[in-house]
C-alpha cells in the first residue's frame, strides 16, 4: 500500500508527539520519588525555623548557621526548579536515574544537619553544633557538587557549562576548607559569600524555567 507524502508526515508528527508524551509520563513516574525527598528536606529545615521560634528564650543564636539554613532552602528550591529541563531527556537508564536520585540524598541530610533537635525545655547553643558537625555538612556539601557534575556528565556524556562547572568547583573547593577548619572568621566570611555567589548563579543559569 503506497502512502502519501502528507500521510506520512502526519505519521511522523503523530510518532514524535507519542514518543515526547511517553518521555514527560516517564520523568513525571520518576520524578516523584525526587519530589518527597526534596519535600522532606524542606520540611526538616522549616522545622527547624520552628524550633528556634519555639525555643527563642533558650536559644543561643549563631548566624551562620542560620544563613546557612535559609542558603539550604533556596538550594533545594534551585535543584528542584533545575531539573524540569530533565523531562527532556529521551533515554532514561536505572545510571541516569540513580544519578539524578543521588543528587538529592546529601540535600537531605544536610537539611538534618543545619539545626539540631531542639527542645523548648533546653538550652541549645547552635554555635556548638555547628562545629560540632561542620566536618560532616560542609564533606556533604563538596560531595553534592561532586555528585552534580557526575549527573550530567552521565546524562549528557559532557561536561557542564563552563561558568557552571567553575561554580560547582569552586563551592567544592570551599566547602572542603570549611570541612578542615575551624577558624571563626573562614566560616562568617563563608556564608555572605556563598550567599552572594548563589543569587549570581541562580540568576544567570536558573532565572527562567527551562
Amino acid at each position: 500500500m503506497v502512502t502519501s507524502g502528507r500521510q506520512c508526515g502526519w505519521t511522523r508528527k503523530a510518532c514524535r508527539a507519542d514518543s515526547l508524551a511517553n518521555t514527560m509520563d516517564a520523568f513525571s513516574y520518576l520524578s516523584v520519588l525526587l519530589s518527597i525527598i526534596f519535600g522532606l528536606s524542606i520540611t526538616q529545615i522549616l522545622k527547624g525555623f520552628r524550633g528556634l521560634m519555639l525555643a527563642r528564650l533558650r536559644i543561643h543564636i549563631y548566624w551562620p548557621c542560620v544563613a546557612w539554613a535559609i542558603l539550604l532552602l533556596v538550594i533545594d528550591v534551585q535543584a528542584w526548579w533545575a531539573m524540569y529541563e530533565l523531562r527532556l531527556h529521551m533515554h532514561w537508564t536505572f545510571l541516569a536515574f540513580s544519578m539524578v536520585l543521588a543528587q538529592t540524598i546529601p540535600l537531605y541530610l544536610l537539611a538534618g544537619l543545619i539545626f539540631p533537635d531542639i527542645r523548648v525545655d533546653a538550652d541549645t547553643n547552635l554555635r556548638t553544633h555547628y562545629f560540632d558537625n561542620h566536618r560532616c555538612f560542609f564533606s556533604l556539601a563538596a560531595a553534592l557538587c561532586g555528585i552534580s557534575v557526575s549527573k550530567v556528565l552521565v546524562l549528557f556524556h559532557e561536561w557542564p557549562p563552563l561558568f557552571d562547572l567553575g561554580f560547582q568547583c569552586l563551592f567544592a573547593v570551599t566547602s572542603l576548607i570549611a570541612a578542615w577548619t575551624t577558624n571563626e572568621w573562614y566560616h562568617k566570611a563563608l556564608a555572605p559569600a556563598a550567599s552572594v555567589s548563589l543569587v549570581v548563579y541562580i540568576g544567570l543559569l536558573f532565572a527562567n524555567l527551562r
